[in-house]
């Protein structure tokens, strides 16, 4: 049923964990819905320089968190907030329609959490 891509990082995820000085922080989901993916990025001079995740879920939605963190590590902020759930599902070999959800929620995720990063860098003043 999953592509050899879904189930490589499903069984070898990449990036788990979290970050604990992260720049930007995102949630999506909860437990008790049965699905949670958390994301913390470590943003330096506006380049992703870490990415880490904590997912909760089916094997397409680890696998997806994961393959986010690759893609976007490395990235100016401007080009990880082109990152769709289409480039996601595609990295996985092509999601099934009813799995897509999981690489929409890996998109809003990273978007969220870039979002998050320019409130606070917003909010900083500035000398």
């Amino acid at each position: 049923m999953y592509t050899p891509q879904v189930n490589d990082h499903y069984e070898n995820p990449r990036n788990v964990g979290t970050i604990a000085d992260a720049d930007g922080t995102a949630t999506i989901g909860s437990p008790d819905s049965g699905e949670m993916v958390k994301l913390t990025l470590k943003i330096t001079d506006n380049v992703v320089a870490a990415a880490k995740f904590r997912a909760f879920g089916c094997p397409t939605a680890i696998a997806s968190a994961s393959v986010l963190t690759e893609l976007v590590t490395g990235t100016h902020i401007s080009e990880a907030q082109k990152i769709t759930a289409d480039q996601l599902s595609e990295v996985l070999g092509g999601l099934p329609q009813d799995k897509q959800r999981y690489a929409d929620t890996a998109e809003k995720i990273l978007k969220n959490a870039i979002a998050d990063f320019l409130s606070k860098k917003e909010a900083q003043p500035s000398c």
